[in-house]
């Protein structure tokens, strides 16, 4: 009964519009309220929160937000948009897909999905309008594309997901690796569909191509050579166990600010301190959150939570398939309404052990959890990928939400392949 209690307490809080830091640390709270032996009174929820944050894993979350903002400041995006356009842009749908794969290479920069919306809508909506695509049709498409930020790593709810499981995030970032690129590439398949079913303008996307390679190759190598060595840098150290997470993110944040202030010059001194207050706006919210959720996981924990409704679900499945099926439409649910590393935190130590008991790798389940919840990013109410393309292309939010469906039925197909093959997630890790 206290469950169940806690629970309608944490959905009342949301549905009035508490914050959502705010609304878990308040449930945590409710829990000694409903059952005086719990010893999750204020002051121990509270302490909690502090101690929480004392982790040098989780110090990489405020440093790939800094980093990501560097780069996007310093037009990295646009760098490397043209780079992949100068070799596809020729071809059908090859802008598009171009737009694509612009994401997943962000993605490997920022770990973000709103802030890959961000700075590569930013400059690509404009242009594939202006080469005669479909205006809700691109805004879709990159707000769901920026979805890849979360999957291809660094990313940061990797980094939460593994201080909730226990779970080297190293492992976890090159785990994401594969799965990004199959959805990177189940978007493509449609964006070419799409393309074949409404045509495009030949003819200025032959103009456009033509400008691209009057620069030639070497020019456009080395116009965009230091923006494409972002993500091998980062991955390649933590790859090749030379760096942590942590000390990865610490090194993206330093080579950030010497390409953008040294090499490209896109950047000066005094926009640091624009840069660093906006990555401070992001960070501390995203970082409460984390404070509040990881203490009602352990309130959870004291409850039985996780072993009463683990229970339940054995008890009431007995295939795997249909297991692996409830929790999936589950977390696809909690995609939309609740925001994902709040959602990380509550729900993994709820379906670890279920999964665990039916043989699944904890960093399969972590992909599988991801991919879940980065649906969620453009899927109302609470889908912030679709804000942000929507502030940045004056499209309502439903219609951005309605064009997508398709793109997300791709997302999905990604998905079930990533469920029931666990080798696209773990074939790099061994």
């Amino acid at each position: 009964m206290t469950i169940l209690l806690v629970f309608i307490v944490f959905v009342v809080t949301l549905a009035v519009g508490c914050p959502i830091g705010i609304s878990v640390a308040i449930t945590a709270i409710s829990a000694s309220v409903f059952n005086p032996a719990l010893p999750c009174n204020p002051s121990y929820v509270f302490r909690n929160m502090v101690t929480a944050l004392d982790s040098t894993s989780l110090l990489a979350v405020p440093l790939f937000i800094l980093s990501g903002n560097l780069m996007a400041k310093g037009g990295i995006s646009k760098r490397l948009f043209d780079f992949f356009a100068y070799f596809i842009g020729k071809v059908r749908a090859g802008l598009p897909m171009a737009v694509i794969i612009t994401c997943l290479f962000y993605g490997a920069i920022s770990g973000s999905a709103p802030a890959t919306v961000a700075a590569v809508g930013a400059m690509t909506i404009p242009l594939l309008i202006s080469l005669g695509y479909d205006k809700p049709f691109v805004v879709s498409m990159v707000a769901v594309a920026g979805g890849l930020g979360v999957i291809i790593p660094p990313s940061i709810p990797f980094i939460i997901y593994g201080l909730s499981s226990g779970e080297s995030v190293g492992a976890l970032f090159i785990s994401g690796v594969l799965p990004g690129l199959l959805i990177g590439l189940c978007l493509m398949i449609y964006a070419w569909i799409y393309c074949g079913r409404h045509g495009e303008d030949r003819q200025k996307l032959e103009s456009n191509y033509n400008e691209l390679h009057a620069r030639g190759f070497w020019g456009m190598f080395k116009h965009s050579f230091w923006a494409l060595l972002s993500p091998v840098i980062v991955l390649g150290g933590i790859y090749g166990g030379i760096v942590t997470p942590t000390e990865a993110a610490d090194i993206s944040v330093v080579y950030s600010l010497i390409i953008a202030l040294f090499v490209y010059k896109s950047l000066n001194f005094k926009d640091l301190i624009n840069i660093t207050i906006d990555s401070v706006k992001t960070a501390a919210p995203v970082m409460l959150v984390v404070a509040a959720a990881t203490v009602f996981g352990r309130v959870l924990t004291l409850m039985g939570a996780p072993q009463a409704i683990a229970s339940a679900i054995l008890a009431t499945f007995h295939s795997k398939v249909a297991i692996l099926l409830i929790i999936n439409v589950f977390l696809l649910f909690v995609g939309m309404v609740m925001e994902t590393l709040a959602a990380i935190l509550i729900l993994t130590p709820i379906f670890l052990p279920i999964v665990t008991a039916l043989g699944m790798n904890p960093i399969h389940f972590g992909v599988m959890m991801i991919v879940n919840l980065a649906i969620g990013f453009v899927t109302p109410p609470v889908g912030m990928n679709l804000y942000v393309a929507s502030s940045m292309s004056g499209i309502p939010v439903l219609k951005i939400a309605k064009k997508a469906i398709p793109f997300m039925i791709a997302f999905f197909i990604a998905l079930m392949l990533i469920t029931f093959i666990p080798e696209i997630s773990l074939l790099l890790v061994k």
